[in-house]
């Protein structure tokens, strides 16, 4: 089977666990790493057994024996450096927000178009085993009609995140959580989002500390999404139906759901894993292998309207402080 070489463009802290993920794909391989020092670079290279590291990220974008490129750079960064590595005709998965802007994403999916490249915004949640089983058992009513979705995501401890203040860095609760719970609603259910509001806890010149957003999902489904950086609570998500409802732990890297009925019996789906980034390496190499320039499941779509959606709360957001 043909390798689809990685390159690395970050050396941030979900690295190492991307790098695993794709050792444990059937068809991917890390090709190099690149860090805007080469010291930098060279140190994740020899912790991760990377053969090749680079001290910017054009060289990394220049290399022959890359195929794709995966940018976890600070939010940002994403724009720039996805556009840096399309520009050098290589293939980008682009870690979440995808951009702080929706202009910036349209621009971004035009040059993959024009070039015949592909891209798609790294979203691990939707290609998980348990995201699978949870999507079939709403299709086949087990829960009856799914009349209302809860999640709440807490990160109480933020401090390693150096930017996570600076609205203008990318920082905050929705930018930095707030793509997992959309999509995954929107995935599960196969329908988009109709309508959406939201309040933020934020202070003038900051970004969000926390963020509540209430959401309409085709004409009859609601759902609340609520994320703070300042409680301990319990992570989870749980989508409600007239038959029974279905409770997912820490959805983004879950590897069991419990179904709820309203008779009280219960009943567990289960995924384990090593990595749970393997599922979404797969994916991708397969729409590689295949030809594809756009993932038929996190499509432009779903991505476009997701940072359009970001966009437009923290405008209403910082206009009100």
């Amino acid at each position: 089977m043909k390798k689809i070489r990685y390159g690395i463009l970050s050396t941030a802290q979900i690295v190492p666990r991307f790098v695993a993920g794709i050792r444990e794909s059937a068809a991917g391989e890390v090709a190099a790493i690149a860090s805007r020092t080469l010291e930098k670079a060279q140190r994740m290279a020899d912790e991760l057994a990377i053969p090749t590291a680079y001290g910017s990220y054009e060289e990394l974008c220049q290399a022959p024996d890359v195929d794709i490129v995966y940018v976890a750079t600070y939010n940002r960064g994403h724009y720039e450096a996805a556009k840096l590595a399309l520009m050098h005709h290589k293939h980008v998965l682009l870690e979440k927000p995808f951009t702080l802007k929706t202009s910036e994403a349209a621009e971004l999916f035009a040059i993959a178009e024009a070039n015949g490249l592909f891209l798609m915004e790294a979203q691990k949640a939707v290609f998980l085993p348990v995201t699978a089983d949870v999507k079939q058992a709403i299709q086949d009513g087990k829960i009856g009609d799914v009349t209302w979705l809860q999640s709440v995501t807490a990160y109480p401890s933020i401090d390693h995140v150096t930017w996570f203040h600076s609205l203008e860095a990318g920082g905050g609760a929705l930018h930095g959580a707030g793509s997992y719970p959309l999509q995954y609603m929107q995935h599960i259910l196969g329908t988009a989002i109709s309508d959406y509001s939201g309040s933020a806890a934020i202070a003038a010149g900051e970004s969000d500390t926390q963020c509540n957003l209430a959401l309409k999902l085709g004409s009859q489904t609601l759902a609340n999404i609520f994320i703070t950086v300042l409680l301990d609570l319990p992570r989870k998500m749980v989508v409600h139906g007239t038959k029974g409802s279905i409770v997912i732990p820490e959805f983004w890297k879950a590897q069991e759901a419990v179904i709820h009925y309203r008779d009280g019996s219960q009943e567990t789906i289960t995924g384990s894993f090593d990595s749970e980034f393997v599922f979404e390496v797969n994916h991708v190499n397969e729409c590689l292998l295949n030809g594809l320039t756009v993932s038929p499941v996190m499509t432009p779509e779903l991505t476009l309207a997701t940072v359009e959606l970001v966009e437009t709360l923290y405008r209403q957001w910082t206009a009100a402080v």
